[in-house]
């Protein structure tokens, strides 16, 4: 009778576990390395700006600004969502140029005739990544996806790398 009585209660034992496990261990798993890749994502997309301003700080300016553009494109981070910044994807590269007003010291947008001068150097760029959506594990489970904030940085220019006792500038 004591031999039963302790069957029937680690066949309980199992099931309970098999409950929690089932119900919160692996959910709460799962929700960890989904909030940890979303955190690295973010991470990811902070440097890739950042790596972007500094690129366009030290370069010509460009009306168009593909230069910058090019250069990000084939420099993404290590990212699971690397697509959507690569050539037609929905994330969106913006490159902003500034000037500094003398008499006020507001930004403006930066104007000038021609590209890649000594004349065309701008006082401020600011690079932002915009209409990123998460998609990682969501589209898997039939989830809508989770739309990031803008990531963005601005950087004062540094010279946009020309230096005007040459006359050259860095493409």
């Amino acid at each position: 009778m004591a031999e039963r009585k302790r069957n029937r209660r680690s066949g309980q034992a199992i099931l309970e576990f098999a409950f929690m496990y089932a119900g919160v261990i692996l959910p709460l798993t799962f929700g960890i390395v989904y909030v940890s890749e979303m955190y690295w994502v973010w991470h990811s997309m902070t440097e890739f700006t950042r790596l972007g301003a500094q690129y366009a700080a030290t370069h010509c300016w460009e009306a168009s600004s593909t230069n910058v553009r090019d250069y990000m494109q084939s420099h993404i981070p290590v990212n699971i969502d690397k697509a959507q910044f690569q050539s037609g994807g929905s994330a969106t590269i913006n490159i902003d140029y500034f000037s500094r007003d003398p008499s006020t010291g507001a930004l403006g947008a930066f104007e000038c005739q021609g590209d890649c001068s000594t004349t065309c150097v701008p006082d401020t760029v600011t690079v932002s990544v915009t209409n990123y959506e998460f998609r990682r594990f969501v589209t898997y489970l039939k989830l809508p996806t989770i739309p990031m904030p803008s990531f963005s940085t601005s950087v004062s220019t540094q010279g946009n790398g020309c230096d005007p006792e040459q006359g050259t500038c860095n493409p």
